[in-house]
């Protein structure tokens, strides 16, 4: 870990943190081009990982991206509930700023560095990547926000200035990645020592990730012409990353349709029943790298997601294997059982959730021992899992993030995605479509369909073509939003996503609902569901307190920041 950071102290004079420079460390650091790789090493802890995405927003991480401010999965929060108000302080804010000047102390060093720039180039890269990184994380939350793009000192005109525009944050982020692209390696191999440090690839998918978010932000909100200009970038950012043929969809065929559940748990002790290890995953473009050994999560990554509830509006979500939806396929077998939902459907069905009576492994306690699910494995699970067992709020269970190998607990070693190809392909899919209006078969094969038949082979469930659109009355928007809903969940893209499409508050002000209850064998299983809400039409109602409103489409800025610098202006409605 870098001697950079610097734990920035919140001036009670000033609206943003100002940091006296440690003058020891100005004197002996930043002189070789290894001091700078230290320094940019420190900037890892930046990343996104699992305190981001798994725990519910009343939670001490009290995540802004966090799966469970949307609609898929089930829990009460006062975000989504239109309840969260004006704050004095907030440590997502001060903790991006704080990083903000951190890279901008490593970047002012490096413009004062005596050397040849190309000895420190790529350090400077990997350092405006994060900036961008966090910029965007800032611009999702509050919207427009002030850049700081060098260290201030205390007649800067930033302290007191108004916050930039969303187009200016938007434009200075994608400044910094067109920037950095040119000097990162092109790849890093995953079995590579660098594994893990920032590529063109990472860049430019992330590149795709911004300019799509705002792309279709400003789309959604008639700002044609901006939209058409950042969707442009998006479509090409992403589809330089298709090209380069440097990463694939993990799928061995040693682990067939359950390639995608084991992606996700994969470590490097026997995690699968294939014994394949991270080196054949070519599918994380950015990974948060942990180790069993070296460095463990440190949370309970299994138990924690074992007890999540998803809602009956994502498993309503998964196609049926003819792939059409199950309120127009001949396939789909109702809702009379709590197994007959699962009847024929797209198989990330049944490997993202938890099928009533099969036998889950969840780590320490109940974990694989031959891993050929048998009598001996089926007897370390404890006996079959029912999906109404213990506290539920819907009756759908999650398995997704679950080691099945002996693990105790917070000891997990898997990876974290910060970017994986997947959603290149479905960045580009999207990014395509919302520029032209249309996607062609052929871009189609080339983004969602690998996606989308990744474990669905033994199903022949078809590829998604105009003319299966046309012939079945679907809607192309439509089905390529399914396919990022089901493909990315849980990994802190789905209230985003409803935020800039701009319909969060028609789907948020909709109750989260759990299982059919009524007139379905769960009258005789489950006797205590019985006691729960219903609908009229007998379906649980896990929660039915939610009011979001056009105001929560951005978080209120800290009070205290206003106060210290009036020019600021709160977001409209708080």
């Amino acid at each position: 870990m870098s001697t950079l950071i610097i734990l920035a102290q919140f001036s009670c004079k000033k609206s943003l943190d100002l940091t006296p420079v440690d003058k020891i460390n100005d004197a002996i650091f930043y002189k070789t081009p290894n001091d700078f790789m230290l320094g940019v090493n420190g900037f890892y802890s930046y990343e996104r990982t699992f305190n981001d995405v798994i725990f519910d927003s009343y939670g001490s991480y009290n995540s802004v991206h966090y799966d469970g401010r949307a609609d898929i999965l089930a829990g009460k929060n006062n975000f989504s509930e239109g309840a969260n108000g004006n704050v004095a302080t907030d440590a997502n804010w001060n903790t991006n700023y704080t990083r903000i000047y951190n890279i901008n102390y490593l970047l002012g060093k490096a413009a004062a560095y005596k050397g040849a720039a190309s000895d420190i180039a790529v350090y400077v890269a990997e350092a405006k990547f994060f900036r961008a990184y966090i910029y965007f994380d800032l611009l999702q939350t509050y919207g427009g926000v002030p850049i700081i793009s060098h260290i201030l000192n205390t007649n800067s005109p930033e302290l007191y200035g108004p916050r930039n525009t969303r187009d200016q944050v938007a434009n200075f982020i994608i400044s910094d990645l067109n920037s950095a692209i040119p000097n990162l390696p092109a790849s890093i191999p995953v079995n590579s020592a660098n594994y893990g440090r920032i590529s063109q690839g990472a860049a430019q998918a992330f590149l795709g990730r911004v300019a799509l978010y705002e792309g279709t932000w400003q789309k959604f909100r008639n700002n044609i012409g901006r939209a058409d200009s950042l969707l442009a970038i998006s479509k090409n950012a992403s589809l330089a990353v298709i090209q380069s043929n440097n990463y694939s969809l993990f799928k061995p065929a040693a682990l067939g349709d359950s390639a995608q559940k084991y992606l996700f748990i994969l470590e490097d002790q026997k995690s699968n029943p294939a014994s394949i290890t991270k080196a054949a995953n070519n599918e994380y473009i950015l990974a948060n790298r942990y180790s069993s050994t070296l460095r463990q999560i440190n949370v309970n990554v299994t138990h924690t997601t074992n007890s999540a509830d998803l809602t009956r509006q994502f498993a309503n979500l998964y196609l049926c294997q003819d792939g059409l939806p199950i309120e127009k396929s001949p396939l789909f077998h109702g809702y009379g059982t709590p197994t007959s939902e699962f009847d024929n459907r797209d198989n990330r069905m049944r490997y993202n959730m938890k099928v009533n009576g099969k036998y889950y492994y969840t780590g320490n306690g109940n974990y694989r021992v031959d891993w050929n699910d048998d009598a001996t494995d089926r007897a370390s699970a404890g006996g079959p899992f029912y999906v109404y067992s213990g506290s539920t709020l819907t009756a759908y269970r999650n398995q997704k993030w679950e080691t099945e190998r002996q693990c105790p607990d917070y000891q997990e070693g898997e990876d974290y995605p910060v970017i994986r190809y997947a959603e290149v392909l479905l960045n580009y899919a999207e990014a395509t479509f919302e520029l032209n209006g249309s996607i062609s078969d052929a871009d189609l094969n080339l983004s969602i369909n690998p996606v989308r038949l990744r474990v669905n082979t033994d199903t022949h469930m078809p590829p998604l073509t105009n003319a299966f659109v046309i012939a079945n009355g679907l809607d192309m928007r439509t089905e390529i939003r399914r396919e990022r809903t089901i493909e990315l969940y849980y990994e802190g893209f789905r209230i985003d996503d409803l935020k800039r499409w701009n319909n969060a508050v028609a789907v948020l002000d909709q109750p989260l609902l759990g299982v059919q209850y009524k007139n379905t064998t769960y009258q005789t299983l489950w006797p205590a569901g019985a006691s729960l809400p219903q609908d009229g039409n007998g379906v649980i109602i896990a929660d039915a307190t939610r009011n979001f409103s056009d105001k929560n489409y951005l978080l209120p800025i800290p009070t205290s920041q206003i106060q210290l610098n009036p020019q600021l202006k709160q977001n409209p409605g708080f």
